[in-house]
């Protein structure tokens, strides 16, 4: 009995605690920035930083070496300055003096301290620490060694030279974090982070509601010396339905809304992609290029011959309308992929003229197969998830007028990736989003020695000379050469057909008339330090 009431007594402080923290957020209500996510975040460890939400949130409460600004090019965020040297292979740190982790009691009587060059070399170390097991750690692949020279000075020393290590090192993998606190929490670190960002963890209870509150010792300012991040605080909801979302965004209990939904796309946009205007009153609508590319992929080891075939592989890149596609099955969201795999918004897209609407040309190539085959009924079988379906039988429906026979394979997305990854599928639908804004991140998963199930090489194309392109590329410091040689690459992957671009997909944000500085990128970073509220 007595045990049944303390626990009794526990539920009613949690709650009551609960309570507190949502009235204390209710009474601050104009300055709280309220957003929400459909899957649950399972982790604020920035070395787990893996998906977008969990960056999201990440974002807000680490900081890194350095950021990136919203046309991705790399600024300093805890270290002041840098330095190059070795030919590329040694980066030398000089840290901003008197940046404060957030206030806890672990800290002892001055409830923080200031961050040194040591808390890097731990941060990154628990990357490659196995116990850890950091999905982080390829972000080190190109790394000798690193260490701390002094508390203001880390070194990183580099294999090779390796340009885009810059922006790599903008990811919140690379955020610092307390040694005190990962030892105290352990493996519950995970729901108890100790940062240096603009917001301070306050309340998690999972799957129904986080919440962070303004870090009052934050480094950074505004332009005329006010200290951010102006909100109070950051209250996220997890409603996995999208139509709940969208209803509770219409209703104005959420400041902003990502993306948008199939269930109710048609009652938000145009299909030329605009705002429809019983909304413009109420609702702000920015949007940028997304680095995601949306596209076919042909596997070049497939049994079917008709795959092996280029004038098959031609045949499907020309025999359907991307723009038309857009247009109605997406409202206009996004670029029609005329050109490269290396999407828009980067300074590598390629502006190379690629596979446009030809259906004669298409035609042509069907008929052309046949005659050299032999086959008179040519079939390919399209491999996807429901998500993209209605794109699948879009392309079904147009290329089967070519004369080749087209089916659709609709399975779960983790059965879709592990077929993929083992090579058991012909042609299956894929995307590519990138980790950090170099356009190497898009041309290495073409490289030989990235071949599936080792690597992310899932259509196994191979060149020599692509090859030898790569490896030198990676070396070259001089932007303009570099990019140069990424686009002769594109065009080499996209010349052998094996890759069916479909789009260039756009970052779509929605927010309340009264937020302001929202910004927007095409890496759909969430930074919420600048943003206001009337």
């Amino acid at each position: 009995m007595v045990l049944r009431n303390n626990c009794w007594l526990l539920v009613v402080s949690y709650w009551l605690l609960v309570s507190c923290s949502s009235n204390e957020i209710k009474n601050k209500d104009l300055k709280v920035f309220r957003y929400n996510e459909h899957a649950n975040i399972t982790t604020l460890d920035p070395a787990f930083a893996k998906d977008l939400r969990t960056i999201w949130v990440t974002n807000q409460l680490f900081n890194g070496l350095v950021q990136l600004d919203e046309k991705l090019e790399v600024q300093p965020d805890i270290a002041k300055s840098w330095t190059v040297s070795n030919e590329g292979k040694t980066y030398e740190f000089h840290l901003k003096k008197g940046i404060k982790f957030h206030k806890h009691i672990l800290f002892g009587k001055d409830s923080t301290r200031n961050v040194t060059a040591s808390d890097f070399e731990y941060s990154l170390k628990r990357l490659i620490d196995p116990e850890v097991a950091s999905p982080g750690k390829w972000v080190l692949e190109f790394v000798d060694d690193f260490k701390a020279k002094n508390d203001s000075t880390f070194v990183i020393n580099l294999k090779q030279s390796f340009p885009p290590f810059l922006s790599i090192l903008s990811m919140k993998y690379c955020s610092v974090v307390p040694k005190e606190a990962v030892a105290y929490f352990g493996d519950n670190f995970r729901a108890n982070p100790i940062g240096t960002g603009p917001f301070r963890f306050k309340l998690w209870v999972e799957n129904t509601k986080l919440v962070f509150r303004r870090n009052p010792i934050y480094y950074e300012k505004d332009e005329t010396g006010n200290q951010l991040p102006y909100l109070e605080a950051v209250a996220i909801t997890f409603l996995p339905d999208k139509q709940s979302e969208f209803l509770q965004f219409i209703q104005g209990n959420l400041d902003f809304m990502s993306s948008i939904d199939a269930s109710y796309k048609d009652d938000l946009l145009t299909t030329q992609g605009e705002l429809k205007e019983h909304h413009k009153n109420n609702i702000h609508m920015i949007s940028s290029p997304y680095l995601n590319t949306e596209y076919l992929g042909v596997y070049m080891d497939a049994e079917e011959k008709e795959v092996s075939s280029i004038k098959i592989r031609k045949a499907i890149n020309y025999g359907f309308d991307r723009v038309k596609m857009l247009k109605f099955l997406r409202n206009g969201i996004g670029t029609p992929a005329v050109n490269g795999f290396i999407p828009k918004g980067l300074p590598s897209f390629n502006e190379m003229q690629g596979f446009t609407y030809q259906p004669e040309k298409a035609k042509q190539l069907v008929q052309e197969y046949i005659k050299e085959s032999g086959n008179e009924n040519p079939s390919i079988t399209i491999s996807t998830n429901s998500q993209y379906l209605d794109l699948c039988e879009y392309i079904q429906r147009e290329v089967g007028k070519t004369g080749l026979n087209v089916n659709i394979d609709v399975m779960p997305p983790s059965t879709l990736r592990q077929t993929k990854v083992n090579g058991k599928l012909s042609i299956f639908r894929g995307s590519w989003v990138a980790d950090y804004p170099d356009a190497e991140n898009y041309l290495f998963i073409f490289h030989s020695k990235n071949f599936s199930p080792n690597g992310p090489n899932y259509i196994h194309y191979s060149s020599k000379e692509f090859d030898n392109l790569y490896e030198e590329s990676i070396k070259i410091s001089d932007n303009k050469i570099r990019r140069g040689m990424y686009q002769k690459m594109d065009s080499m992957v996209m010349a052998s057909g094996a890759i069916i671009p479909l789009y260039y997909d756009e970052v779509v944000r929605f927010t309340q008339k009264n937020v302001h500085g929202l910004g927007i990128n095409p890496v759909n970073m969430l930074s919420l330090k600048n943003v206001q509220k009337d």
